[in-house]
């Protein structure tokens, strides 16, 4: 055990300490928590207008002018998406050179859509919303990432107009983003001139034939997952936080996968996809924190005798509820500690299995592209994450139980040594 542990320690640390301090992926998660508040709002309406047994309640045509009234807010931000995550990562990833973030933001929005390609209708030019979505995601993505180091390029190459120092400041930077800016939007606008004299016509198919599809068919894929998930788990294992670093590689294909079921669902279509953002946030991560744990606060009630785990329980169980979890995963400990590696590494592998197999046959609705609040208790996520069905809240009970049974007899051991241990020391004390 001893030397599994060195190994994992000498290969995963250094991995993870270079992915942490990646500018690139964190500028990736970070424009993704730009987007987020945007997105969890859309996601709420779509709840709202999707409520069960409305359209039994009231007529067919109040029940559609209602969902009519709602549609605008999931139509501006869910929809488009892609256009707030872009404009988050141009800004970080410009801000992490210490420039003026705001140019590095406007400047990836503007390079996305000279590629974005525009359905001509008369003498009006229309983007598909889908395209600002699902679909556009991982040329958004690319194009984010170019746009600000060449914004970057070209600002620290001393191309900019100098303004006098009477001028205020405000005018003074427009000004001094105006050449880098044109000299940016004007590379793109060579690229998607390139773009159109080769079979692809547009970035935006290249993107999607070349990078975007096969991505996405492997990270929906059981495999990919479960060995995303050991990741995860193994980072934790040494105090990192692995739900950060994966989800900084894989947020944009989870992503994509959940804006499918999205609009799928609200077509009222077959839902394309099991893995999903909602699939790892609600039915893995989203019961307790990272690992499930609730499950095993839970089992500590149940079947603890040592005080320290008693108290350790009452501490972690208020947090808990809400998918925060940083007591159990230090206080138990979790971290570097081989006694729970096994059920730590097990249970969610397992957990992930049953969920699948569970939408995959139809038991359980697939997750509906409805973004949950992280915080949001078990049992309440899994019923608005699968399109308020009950079937998701019974798939996180039943997924509870798996990791209590998966956990109970290393827990009991764990109990047993802090019960001898209290024992002991009250013994020498009399």
């Amino acid at each position: 055990m001893n030397k599994f542990m060195s190994f994992l320690e000498g290969v995963l640390l250094p991995v993870a300490d270079k992915l942490n301090n990646n500018r690139y992926l964190t500028a990736l998660r970070d424009g993704f928590m730009v987007a987020l508040p945007l997105i969890i709002f859309g996601s709420i309406f779509v709840v709202i207008a999707n409520f069960p047994f409305l359209d039994m309640v009231i007529s067919e045509e109040a029940f559609t002018a209602y969902q009519n009234a709602l549609g605008p807010a999931s139509a501006a931000t869910l929809s488009i998406m892609g256009l707030f995550v872009i404009i988050g990562i141009g800004y970080k990833l410009t801000e992490s050179y210490e420039l003026e973030s705001i140019y590095g933001g406007v400047v990836a929005l503007a390079a996305f859509l000279i590629l974005t390609p525009q359905i001509l209708e008369e003498t009006t030019g229309v983007i598909p919303t889908s395209v600002l979505g699902a679909e556009g995601m991982f040329l958004g993505i690319i194009t984010a990432f170019v746009a600000a180091e060449l914004y970057r390029f070209f600002v620290t190459r001393g191309w900019t107009i100098k303004m006098p120092a009477g001028v205020p400041g405000a005018v003074s930077k427009s000004f001094s983003a105006l050449i880098p800016i044109t000299m940016t939007l004007s590379v793109f606008l060579l690229i998607r001139f390139l773009f159109s004299i080769t079979d692809f016509e547009t970035a935006q198919t290249f993107i999607y034939s070349i990078i975007q599809e096969p991505l996405t068919a492997l990270g929906s894929g059981l495999p990919a997952t479960i060995i995303a998930v050991l990741f995860i788990q193994l980072f934790w294992f040494f105090g990192l936080h692995g739900q950060i670093i994966i989800n900084s590689v894989l947020d944009p294909i989870w992503y994509t996968l959940n804006d499918q079921n999205l609009q799928a669902f609200q077509a009222g279509q077959e839902l394309p996809n099991v893995v999903t953002k909602q699939f790892i946030d609600t039915f893995l991560v989203g019961m307790g924190g990272t690992g499930m744990t609730l499950a095993v606060i839970i089992l500590i009630f149940a079947v603890g005798k040592s005080r320290q785990l008693k108290e350790l329980g009452k501490l972690g169980a208020p947090a808990g509820i809400f998918n925060v979890n940083e007591p159990i995963i230090f206080g138990l400990p979790i971290v570097m500690n081989p006694l729970i590696l096994v059920p730590w590494l097990i249970a969610p592998v397992i957990v992930t299995i049953v969920t699948f197999y569970s939408m995959s046959l139809g038991l359980v609705p697939k997750p509906a592209g409805i973004i949950v609040p992280w915080t949001t208790p078990p049992l309440l996520s899994g019923f608005l994450a699968t399109g308020n069905a009950w079937q998701g809240a019974a798939l996180q009970a039943v997924n509870l139980v798996i990791v209590m049974v998966i956990w109970w007899p290393f827990l009991k051991v764990m109990d047993k040594q802090y019960y001898e241990g209290e024992k002991s020391a009250e013994n020498k004390d009399n």
